[in-house]
C-alpha cells in the first residue's frame, strides 16, 4: 500500500472481484486465480508507473485494453484473469484493479476459514518477521491470519496493521504527527 487511500478497498472493485470470484468458483480455478491476482497485485506494488497508466485519464480506454492485456500475457496469466483484466479496462476500471486484487484475496481468504490483515512497513520484512507477526495476529485474534505485508517508505518506521474495520498505527511518521499537533496546541 503506497497511501491510506488504498487502504480502504472500493466499491467498483469489490463489485468485479465478486464476479470473479463467482467464475474461478463455477471453474474451479479459485486457487490457479488468486495465484494469478497475487503476481498482478505485485506488479501493481512494484510499479508506480503502472498505478499512474491504470488511474489515468490521460490514456484512452483501447490503449489500457492493449496495454493491461500484454500485461496480463507478460505476467503469464490464466484466460479467466485475463479476461477478468481485459473487462476492467474496457469498462474504464483499470485503476480499481488493486482494489479488485485486495477483495479477491480477502475473500478467498474468508473461504478458506482465515482472516487476512494488512500490513504496511517502512521496510520490507523478513520470512522470520512475517511469522512472528501472523503467531501474534492468530494469538490475539483466535483464528488464522494471512498477512498481506507492503512496503510505505513514507511510515519511516513501525507498522500500520489493518484486520477488517480495526487498526492498529504503530508508525513513526504517525507518532511524529502527533507530537507535531501537541505542540502547535501547546
Amino acid at each position: 500500500m503506497t497511501t491510506g487511500e488504498n487502504a480502504i478497498t472500493g466499491e467498483a472493485g469489490k463489485r468485479y472481484a465478486k464476479a470473479l470470484f463467482e467464475l474461478a468458483l463455477e471453474a474451479k480455478s479459485l486457487d490457479a486465480t488468486e495465484a494469478d491476482l497475487t503476481t498482478l497485485g505485485e506488479a501493481f506494488a512494484q510499479s508506480s508507473e503502472l498505478r499512474l497508466v491504470a488511474a489515468s485519464p490521460l490514456y484512452g480506454r483501447d490503449d489500457k485494453v492493449n496495454a493491461f492485456s500484454a500485461l496480463a500475457d507478460k505476467l503469464g496469466l490464466g484466460d479467466l484473469t485475463k479476461n477478468f483484466v481485459a473487462v476492467m479496462a474496457r469498462n474504464a476500471r483499470a485503476g480499481d484493479l488493486p482494489d479488485a486484487v485486495r477483495a479477491f484475496k480477502q475473500m478467498a481468504a474468508e473461504r478458506r476459514g482465515a482472516t487476512t490483515a494488512d500490513v504496511e512497513s517502512a521496510d520490507k520484512l523478513t520470512a522470520a518477521q512475517l511469522k512472528e507477526l501472523q503467531a501474534a495476529l492468530k494469538s490475539a485474534l483466535g483464528r488464522d491470519v494471512e498477512v498481506r505485508a507492503e512496503v510505505n517508505p513514507e511510515l519511516i518506521g513501525g507498522l500500520v496493521v489493518k484486520v477488517g474495520s480495526r487498526m492498529f498505527d504503530s508508525s513513526l511518521r504517525t507518532k511524529l504527527e502527533g507530537m507535531r499537533n501537541a505542540m502547535k496546541e501547546a
